[in-house]
């Protein structure tokens, strides 16, 4: 089975993730951030793996570092559990709509770590959610998967609905790329990563 967990201490969080990639998309969340803890479990239901997320952090201070260090500790399980087989589709991409809000996601995992993000999300806060902080995890996950990953917001007023469709695209885009080919590695140099 192509799982892994991950633990990373720092002075400003304490991240605990199990992963495992064939799974049904269940997940038990608890960040201490109520609106990432929704959009993970969106991410792992649409990406049709489980995980498991338990992450103390500086909270006090705001939600940059739980974000951030989330974003990481989930970049590096996703590797560690494709482990040396590296036997998968690769690419994965959609255009996904939640009401008005309509969501591009693309994603290579390629070793080649690249963050191309586009939005005009309205409002600076959902509930005491940083907006900005969707980029921050966005950024964060794509440098520890070593994946290239392209976000563009094509439609959208609800800055709620313009990142939930950001994570259930992420999801769906994933569970296309991490799908296994039965055979090679999808890459004409033989490697990935």
């Amino acid at each position: 089975m192509r799982t892994k967990t991950i633990s990373r201490a720092t002075a400003e969080t304490d991240v605990n993730l199990t992963i495992n990639l064939d799974g049904s998309g269940k997940s038990a969340i608890d960040t201490g951030c109520g609106f990432l803890d929704h959009m993970l479990t969106l991410l792992a239901f649409h990406g049709g793996f489980d995980m498991d997320v338990k992450c103390k952090g500086d909270t006090e201070v705001d939600y940059h570092h739980t974000v951030e260090d989330v974003g990481i500790v989930l970049g590096q399980a996703l590797r560690g559990a494709l482990g040396e087989s590296l036997a998968i589709y690769r690419y994965g991409s959609i255009i996904l709509p939640m009401d008005e809000a309509l969501i591009l996601a693309a994603i290579d995992i390629s070793g080649r770590p690249f963050l191309s993000f586009a939005a005009d999300i309205p409002a600076e806060k959902v509930g005491d959610f940083d907006t900005e902080l969707a980029e921050e995890f966005m950024l964060a996950f794509s440098r520890s998967l070593s994946c290239t990953l392209h976000i563009r917001q094509l439609a959208g007023k609800n800055s709620h609905h313009i990142i939930e469709a950001m994570f259930k695209a992420l999801g769906r885009a994933l569970r296309d790329a991490l799908r296994e080919t039965g055979g090679g590695v999808a890459s004409t140099k033989g490697v990935l990563m």
